[in-house]
């Protein structure tokens, strides 16, 4: 995570601390104290950087006729929806709003097809090859996960690879699902070349994303979400959209030097793995991101590496043809009590004691949760300025009907 001085939300939540220190609002490290943290710095730091509020709802319609504006079927058009806002609901803004335009694009001048259904060209009980047949992420992220979750439940596992598949946003979503069946979910996807392999100028691998989710008790779990390069490049657009500088180890100069600028950064498209340089053992994200490509791109028969296209806010005049994998666990063939297990393990996590006592340890899964919290009691999420200006010119340039604000 960025630096207090270089990332809004850690400011935020800076400044709220130093708040609630002054009306004694934090005695001791509780999720209470942490919520209302959160709360407050959400508060804060979006009313220095955005415009207006928007309900869950509305930015769900806008949506959903954004797409159907270019010719996606109502269906499909709710599925990618329902993705992208639930990104901006869990404080993934890279992976929301922020990517709409880019979808649109795609579909517009044909890259994607919007109509496209998945199909299935070998299965076992517990695995299958997917052909996405160039269709949105989040539809074809479905139908494989969905066919996952059947396996696992017949047999104890499914393990689904696709290839012909777009950007499937947050990967998180795909983990959620296996977890709603009472399963261990697993997602992974190749990208766009964006990460500079350690040592190297020139960016050969995606950023690559893992996910992992498992239920505890009741409510309780764990979910990682997690980009293999130090950041996704989504969070190099938001720093970039707040003339924010980036904080040391997210991205790298022509040269191949570590940079500051957003800006810079963006348009260099180079990102340093997961640990940064070699010095910090960067390569151990290089590894992961290459596993990734393995298990994604190679086995799947999608494109993989370099071969796969550069995405930009333009669209693209190629398919991506990116290769995803979707992983359903049934637990239960395993050793018994999996969710109180899961539960004491988080339990210990948690309760591990913090370097800074008003800042309890946290685990997977916690951050968004109370991302989640602060919007509905805000009644709306906030989005940056320039992404609702972009949302404005989206709205004219499809005719449909503009975002309304609370």
């Amino acid at each position: 995570m960025a630096p207090d001085n270089l990332t809004n939300e850690r400011c935020a939540k800076a400044s709220a601390v130093k708040y609630a220190q002054r009306i004694s609002l934090i005695k001791r490290p509780t999720r209470l104290a942490l919520f209302r943290i959160v709360l407050f710095g959400l508060s804060r730091m979006m009313s220095s950087t955005c415009q207006k509020l928007v309900k869950v709802e509305e930015s769900r319609r806008f949506m959903i006729d954004c797409f159907k504006a270019v010719n996606v079927p109502e269906e499909h058009a709710k599925a990618q929806a329902d993705l992208l806002v639930a990104a901006d609901h869990r404080g993934h803004f890279s992976h929301g709003m922020n990517r709409l335009e880019m979808y649109i694009n795609d579909l517009a001048i044909n890259s994607t097809d919007g109509a496209a259904v998945p199909v299935v060209l070998k299965e076992t009980p517990a695995t299958a090859w997917v052909d996405g047949c160039n269709g949105l992420g989040a539809v074809v992220g479905n139908f494989c996960m969905d066919l996952a979750i059947k396996k696992a439940k017949n047999v104890g596992v499914g393990w689904v690879c696709a290839k012909g598949s777009n950007h499937y946003g947050m990967a998180g979503w795909y983990a959620l699902r296996a977890m709603e069946s009472g399963l261990v979910g697993m997602s992974m996807t190749n990208t766009s070349p964006l990460m500079a392999p350690t040592n190297a100028k020139e960016a050969a691998l995606g950023t690559n994303p893992l996910s992992l989710g498992a239920n505890g008790c009741g409510q309780d779990h764990f979910l990682l979400d997690m980009a293999t390069t130090a950041v996704a490049v989504g969070k190099i657009e938001i720093q970039m959209r707040k003339d924010a500088a980036l904080p040391d180890g997210w991205a790298q100069d022509p040269e191949g030097k570590v940079t500051n600028d957003a800006k810079l950064a963006f348009e260099t498209g180079c990102l340093c793995p997961l640990g940064g340089t070699e010095l910090t053992s960067g390569y151990k994200g290089y590894g992961l991101g290459a596993m990734v490509d393995i298990l994604t791109g190679v086995m799947s028969g999608a494109r993989y590496a370099t071969h796969v296209r550069k995405w930009t806010h333009t669209g693209a005049n190629s398919a991506a043809d990116l290769g995803q994998v979707f992983i359903a666990v049934d637990p239960n063939s395993f050793a018994p009590q999996f969710e109180e297990r899961m539960s004491d393990f988080n339990s210990i996590l948690r309760s591990t004691k913090p370097t800074n006592p008003e800042k309890p340890v946290l685990l997977a899964g916690d951050k968004e949760q109370n991302n989640i919290k602060a919007v509905d009691q805000a009644g709306g999420i906030q989005y940056l300025e320039n992404q609702l200006k972009t949302c404005a010119a989206l709205a004219e340039r499809l005719k449909v009907q503009p975002l309304r604000f609370i």
